[in-house]
């Protein structure tokens, strides 16, 4: 009979695509990975792994065990999880994945707090775009993921946590400034810098401002950024504007304020939400994570109807 270990072992093999790196997670040499892999492949006859590939390919009768191994190591750990629930012991892991434009803004407010209540909670957070968050919550890598809805896929549950404003963020200059509000139609002007390609929010901006896919900027020069800090800088020396998140704002002071203009009338706004595998058993940290996260932002921000959505997908 195989063991949850073997079981562990193959679900870190299909997930890293290496006997090494599964290893290296597992925290075994991987002499004795390989060897309770070879037996669990013994014992049922089949192989699990194409060996001769490079990365280590998953067979397609693999590919069906390894489904069910996620299944019954997901069960497996939903036991502890029984227990601690009815003893009232909040312990446990938690593996997180957070897009970049919430993970500089949102982390500081709710996870030291969290840690805090919660001391007996490992608490592992991973700053990724959203697709590979999405990828790392299917192949069991992350338990959830803090991101931007809807994503409309129907093996990802999305409980939404709060709904953030978008404001642009201009050089002191601009024209978009000389107003208290501006409109979208305001949003025309070819002096945009936008996210590379990857994140949500640049998709988010692109609808809202209706950028045509082959409109041409007046910028000095192109560049794509890969945060929103990199672009207010650049934007500070360099003139122009881009749209910022709420809660870049909110961690704004002084001077600095000048630069942000609201939209007028109903505000565009984005969906973030708590997103996890239907798999996923481990309710009782996932409610525990939502609860705090909520009350870390204001709470207008838990208004679903303060503005309209700006879809990215």
């Amino acid at each position: 009979m195989f063991t949850l270990i073997q079981l562990e072992y193959i679900v870190a093999i299909d997930s890293y695509k290496s006997f090494g790196k599964a290893a290296e997670h597992c925290f075994v040499t991987q002499p004795t990975l390989s060897m309770q892999v070879k037996k669990m492949e013994d014992y049922l006859g089949i192989k699990i792994f194409d060996r001769s590939k490079q990365p280590v390919l998953t067979t397609e009768l693999g590919a069906t065990i390894i489904t069910q191994a996620r299944k019954v190591l997901a069960e497996a750990d939903r036991i502890k999880d029984i227990v601690d629930k009815a003893t009232g012991d909040i312990a446990g892991t938690l593996h997180m994945g957070i897009i970049p434009t919430l993970g500089p803004y949102l982390l500081p407010l709710f996870a030291g707090n969290f840690k805090k209540k919660y001391p007996k909670v490992n608490l592992y957070i991973e700053e990724l775009i959203t697709e590979q968050i999405v990828i790392k919550i299917k192949n069991g890598q992350l338990d959830a993921g803090v991101f931007v809805t809807p994503y409309d896929d129907p093996a990802i549950i999305e409980r939404a946590l709060f709904y953030e404003e978008m404001l642009v963020y201009a050089h002191h200059d601009h024209p978009m400034l000389r107003k208290n509000t501006i409109r979208v139609p305001d949003m025309k002007l070819n002096d945009i810098w936008l996210l590379n390609d990857g994140h949500c929010f640049r998709s988010q901006v692109i609808n809202l401002c209706d950028i045509q896919p082959d409109s041409r900027q007046e910028l000095p020069y192109e560049l794509e950024g890969g945060s929103l800090e990199t672009l207010m800088r650049i934007i500070r020396r360099e003139g122009g504007y881009t749209v910022i998140p709420e809660l870049v704002v909110n961690d704004m002071a002084g001077e600095e304020l000048d630069n942000v203009v609201r939209f007028e009338g109903s505000k565009p706004v984005r969906e973030v939400s708590l997103c996890y595998s239907k798999n996923y058993l481990k309710q009782n940290l996932l409610q525990l994570i939502e609860g705090e996260i909520k009350s870390s932002v204001h709470p207008s921000m838990l208004d679903a109807s303060k503005g309209d959505l700006v879809l990215w997908r």
